[in-house]
C-alpha cells in the first residue's frame, strides 16, 4: 500500500465531513418547520449516508485487493460521485447565499437606518428567502445525480464507432483505402458489465478493420485484473494484426506492492496477457507491413510522458524507430498524448502519425454542434481527436473503458475506425 494514501485518504476524509456539515445547515432550515420526529429521522438518515460512503471509501482504499468484488468496487464509486457531486452543486449554492446575507448584514451594520420597505420584508406566512434558497440549492444538486447516475447506467457502455480520414503525404497506392481500429484504455479492472464489453468488441469486429491498434492502459494496476475478460478481448482479430503497446497504469506504478520483485512479475504478467489476447505488444520494437513492394512501419514505445513526475517514462522512440528508415510511412503507438510534442513533431519528422489515448476525455464533456468541449482541455493541449503539425498527425482515442468514476457523461467511449487516403 502506498504511503501517500495514509495521507490523503484522511485529508479527503475531512474534506467531505466539512462538506456534508455545511450542507446540513441548509437541511436543517428546510425542515425546521417539520415535527421532532422528522427532523429526528431526516438527522439519522443524513449522517448514515455519510458514515457508509466514507466507510466505503476507506474499505476501497485500505482493504486488500481480492477482498472486493467489482460489483461493491462500482457501488462504492458510484455512491462516492453521485452523492458528493450532488452535494458539491449544493454548497456552491448554498455560499451564495451565505456570502449575500453577509454583505447585507455589514451594510447594516454601517448604514443602521437604511431598513427595507415593509413590503420587501419577509412575512412570517410566506417562505423566507433563507428556506428558499436552501431548496433551491438541495433540488438544484438533484441534476448532477441524475445525471452522473446516467453516466453510470448508459454512458460507460454507450460506445460509439469515429471515422476519420488520415490524409497521409507520399501514402503507396498500395496502401491507399487501408482500414486500421483503434481502441484505448481498457481499463479491465474498472468493468462491472460483461455483456456491455462484448457489446463493443463486436461492434469493432463488425467494421472488418485491416488492422488494429490498442494504444495502452489494459488494466488499473494489476494483471489478475485481465482474467475475466480474456475470453472476450481475444475475439479482436484482424488480417494484417493486432498491435499494442502499454500505457502508465499497466506498470502497477499506483499500487502498494510488498517488493519490487513483485511489481516486476506483475509487468511481466501484464505483458504475458497481450500475448495470450494474440496482440503483438512493441515494446520500444517495430513492425514492418509490405505491399506492392512498398514498407509500412509500424512502431510502438513503452509509456513516455512530458509529465513524467505523474507517469511512468520508460521508452525509447529512437531504439524503437531502428530499422524503419526504407518504411514509406510511419506509424507511433504510444499512450501518452503529450509525447508528441515533446519529442516526436520536433525530432522525428518521418513519423507520419502518431496514435494515442491516456486522457479518457476526463470522462466528460458537452457537445454543442460539431464541437465537444471537455474538462481535459485544461490539462492536456492535445485531449481528443485528430491534430496536425506541418504533415504530421495525431489522433488521441477517448477510451474504450474507465477510470474512478465507473460511467461517462458527454464522453463515450470510442472505437476509432481510420481510413488511409493520400494527401
Amino acid at each position: 500500500m502506498t504511503a501517500s494514501k495514509y495521507i490523503v485518504i484522511p485529508i479527503l476524509t475531512c474534506l467531505l465531513l466539512l462538506i456534508d456539515w455545511y450542507v446540513w445547515q441548509a437541511v436543517k432550515i428546510v425542515f425546521q418547520h417539520n415535527t421532532a420526529q422528522v427532523q429526528q429521522f431526516v438527522k439519522w438518515a443524513f449522517w448514515s449516508l455519510t458514515a457508509i460512503i466514507i466507510f466505503g471509501l476507506w474499505l476501497y482504499n485500505f482493504a486488500p485487493p481480492d477482498a472486493l468484488g467489482r460489483r461493491l468496487r462500482t457501488a462504492i464509486l458510484f455512491s462516492l460521485f453521485a452523492v458528493y457531486g450532488s452535494k458539491l452543486l449544493s454548497v456552491t449554492l448554498i455560499f451564495l447565499g451565505d456570502a449575500a446575507r453577509f454583505f447585507t448584514w455589514a451594510k447594516g451594520q454601517f448604514f443602521p437606518n437604511n431598513e427595507l420597505p415593509q413590503a420587501l420584508s419577509e412575512s412570517p406566512d410566506t417562505i423566507t428567502r433563507s428556506e428558499f434558497l436552501m431548496k433551491t440549492a438541495l433540488v438544484a444538486a438533484s441534476v448532477p445525480a441524475a445525471a452522473l447516475t446516467w453516466g453510470i447506467l448508459s454512458g460507460a457502455h454507450d460506445y460509439r464507432v469515429r471515422r476519420v480520414k488520415l490524409a497521409i503525404k507520399n501514402l503507396p497506392r498500395s496502401f491507399e483505402g487501408m482500414t486500421i481500429g483503434q481502441i484505448s484504455d481498457i481499463h479491465s479492472g474498472s468493468f462491472f458489465n460483461k455483456i456491455a464489453v462484448k457489446g463493443g468488441i463486436e461492434l469493432l469486429l463488425k467494421e472488418k478493420p485491416d488492422m488494429v491498434f490498442f494504444t495502452g492502459d489494459l488494466v488499473n494496476d494489476r494483471a489478475t485484473e485481465v482474467n475475466d475478460y480474456v475470453h472476450l478481448f481475444d475475439k479482436i482479430k484482424a488480417p494484417l494484426g493486432v498491435y499494442s503497446t502499454l500505457g502508465n497504469h499497466d506498470y502497477g506504478a499506483y499500487a502498494g506492492w510488498p517488493s519490487p520483485q513483485a511489481k516486476k512479475q506483475n509487468l511481466d504478467d501484464v505483458k504475458k496477457a497481450h500475448k495470450v489476447l494474440g496482440y503483438d505488444l512493441l515494446t520500444d520494437d517495430r513492425r514492418t507491413i509490405q505491399l506492392g513492394g512498398e514498407k509500412l512501419a509500424i512502431i510502438g514505445v513503452e509509456n513516455i510522458s512530458a509529465n513524467e513526475s505523474i507517469f511512468p517514462n520508460n521508452g525509447n522512440l529512437q531504439r524503437a524507430i531502428v530499422g524503419t528508415e526504407e518504411a514509406a510511412v510511419k506509424l507511433l503507438l504510444s499512450h501518452d498524448p503529450t509525447h508528441w510534442d515533446m519529442e516526436v513533431n520536433t525530432q522525428y519528422p518521418d513519423i507520419d502519425v502518431m496514435f494515442s489515448g491516456h486522457t479518457h476525455g476526463l470522462q466528460l464533456g458537452v457537445t454543442i454542434g460539431e464541437k465537444t468541449y471537455s474538462p481535459a482541455q485544461w490539462q492536456y493541449k492535445q485531449w481528443g481527436g485528430l491534430y496536425q503539425k506541418g504533415n504530421q498527425q495525431l489522433y488521441v482515442n477517448r477510451g474504450f473503458g474507465y477510470l474512478g468514476f465507473p460511467g461517462r457523461v458527454g464522453m463515450p467511449p470510442e472505437i476509432t475506425l481510420f481510413e488511409l487516403v493520400s494527401a
